[in-house]
């Protein structure tokens, strides 16, 4: 026997919302769309123009100068792998594809945490809206992605914006509602006003969780790589499903190496400015 009595249309009202927005914000929609595919272009012009010894030797300087020679050897001879293994143009077309919504995600999240952080009520508000965007499996994210923006690179970028937002917009507010109560109240009583006390004292204190904010958000944005593939995203991800679909262990396992070491390379170099951070606050402190 049924417990409920009726069955609430929840699939239908969603259906009809999405229908409504589809019909009656188009040209919204277009709009956003133009800006995100404008972004990835030049983004991918960057990686994509360059020969690759020469992004490879960009790469190698900035490992050894950001975390040391033993980490630039690693990049040098992961990205010689990719590039031996005639994977580069995929790697450079994932690492475009990433940054584009690493970039939107952290315009976009880095003023709400900054807002949630100075109002409780839009913290609170936030909270839940962000649970849910972290619980919610990726893939259902590409059906309203699809809807809106159609295939291809857009409505994979979109749907992993939305996927990867929240670190960004929960540890910017962390970082800056764990600035000691002592230096705030210190720089108010040196007459800071508002601005200054947030782009002076609390952003530079709190930039080293930021940035590790940051590096989850781009762990995340990799995560969503295969899956986007599924939409049409091209790069490394498209390699691993093509392989998925015609049983090709080796073009996976290839696939697969490449995601791992652009991950790998990506977050020791977030990580080091995650460090190099906390050691520029240490030193500002101690003067």
């Amino acid at each position: 026997m049924d417990i409920t009595p009726f069955e609430i249309p929840l699939a239908k009202w969603v259906e009809t919302l999405v229908a409504y927005l589809s019909d009656n914000f188009g040209a919204f929609f277009d709009a956003i769309a133009a800006f995100i595919l404008y972004l990835y272009n030049l983004v991918e012009l960057l990686f994509q123009t360059p020969p690759s010894w020469l992004m490879l030797l960009i790469f190698i300087i900035l490992a050894w100068r950001l975390s040391g020679w033993k980490f630039a050897v690693f990049t040098a001879a992961g990205l010689w792998l990719l590039d031996n293994l005639g994977l580069w143009q995929h790697t450079m077309s994932t690492m475009s594809l990433v940054l584009s919504a690493v970039v939107i995600a952290v315009v976009i999240g880095l003023p709400t945490g900054i807002a949630s952080a100075r109002y409780q009520f839009l913290s609170q508000a936030l909270r839940p809206v962000l649970d849910f965007m972290q619980t919610l499996p990726a893939f259902v994210y590409l059906i309203p992605a699809i809807i809106f923006f159609g295939l291809g690179t857009v409505p994979a970028i979109m749907s992993t914006i939305i996927f990867a937002m929240p670190p960004v917009i929960r540890f910017t507010e962390l970082g800056i509602r764990q600035v000691p109560e002592d230096v705030i109240e210190a720089a108010l009583a040196f007459g800071s006003t508002s601005n200054q006390l947030l782009f002076k004292v609390q952003l530079p204190m709190s930039m080293p969780t930021i940035m590790a904010g940051i590096n989850q958000t781009i762990m995340l944005s990799l995560s969503m790589v295969v899956i986007a593939s599924m939409i049409g995203a091209g790069g490394l991800g498209d390699d691993v499903l093509r392989a998925i679909t015609q049983l090709e262990v080796g073009l996976g396992f290839e696939g697969g190496i490449g995601i791992v070491i652009l991950a790998i390379i990506l977050d020791r170099l977030t990580r080091a400015l995650v460090k190099g951070g906390e050691q520029i606050n240490s030193g500002s402190l101690s003067r």
